[in-house]
């Protein structure tokens, strides 16, 4: 068993100001991403201009954040939404999901696609190598909180999370399962097979199947949101159920980008 590190939340405490580590690992996740795409924007032939990128993160920002947010409350907190809406806009009660700020994330790019007449796989497949790092520091900031841990263990890597919910047997760290899926390995697979000329959709295909299969997976191992539990066979998760357009919709575009190159 590994003893949990027990850190501190709240990152910097300045009166009644409090940053949060939470917060802090989703803006070293935008800042990575927008220095990455700067870099990328610099190879001959890009396509892409280093002031373009810049729009960009402000598109993405606000993709994330507002399809996070309202993604969450409609997949996993739907019945509260619905006696309380104005609850959505209370993002500092916590509660973001993933599925969500892709949602956000995919119809802000079509916004920027729009505005700036590139065609919209071409705006995907640039940022799509882009997002595994953002995706990495928040499930760290996950770990940080305590939150989103998984089922019981007796593997030697199994920690014993603060939150009282959790009780006080070994869990997995489904967080780091996920930092290091979502995160380093997407990353590392994305970043490398984008770095040579690939046919239009195949990177954003290769980021849905990946990431859906890495999510659905992980959700063996993950406790899912309480008020939701298991939605069947004692297994299925709502993550999983979400994974899974993801994946079909990934292996259809990667597989339609290389036959109509070969067509």
């Amino acid at each position: 068993m590994i003893s949990y590190p027990n850190i501190n939340p709240i990152a910097v405490s300045l009166g009644p100001i409090q940053v949060h580590w939470y917060g802090l690992m989703y803006l070293i996740g935008f800042i990575a991403g927008w220095w990455l795409g700067r870099i990328r924007a610099k190879k001959p032939q890009s396509g892409w201009t280093q002031e373009q990128v810049d729009d960009l993160l402000f598109y993405i920002v606000l993709g994330i954040i507002l399809g996070g947010r309202i993604g969450y409350m409609l997949f996993y907190s739907f019945d509260y939404l619905i006696e309380n809406p104005l609850s959505v806009f209370k993002v500092w009660q916590g509660g973001m999901s993933f599925h969500g700020g892709l949602l956000g994330v995919l119809t802000a790019m079509g916004i920027y696609a729009y505005k700036t007449g590139k065609l919209y796989f071409q705006v995907t497949d640039f940022i799509a190598p882009l997002i595994p790092i953002g995706l990495g520091t928040g499930r760290i900031g996950n770990f940080i909180n305590g939150e989103l841990w998984g089922k019981v263990t007796t593997l030697p890597w199994g920690i014993v999370f603060p939150d009282p919910r959790a009780g006080d047997l070994p869990r997995h760290p489904s967080q780091l399962y996920e930092a290091s899926l979502e995160g380093l390995i997407l990353f590392l697979i994305l970043w490398f097979f984008s770095a040579k000329k690939r046919p239009t959709k195949a990177v954003s295909g290769l980021f849905l199947t990946c990431y859906g299969v890495f999510r659905f997976a992980v959700e063996f191992v993950r406790i899912p949101d309480s008020q939701l539990g298991y939605l069947a066979f004692n297994w299925l998760t709502m993550g999983q159920i979400l994974s899974l357009p993801m994946i079909t919709l990934g292996i259809a575009l990667f597989g339609w980008a290389y036959l109509k190159r070969t067509s």
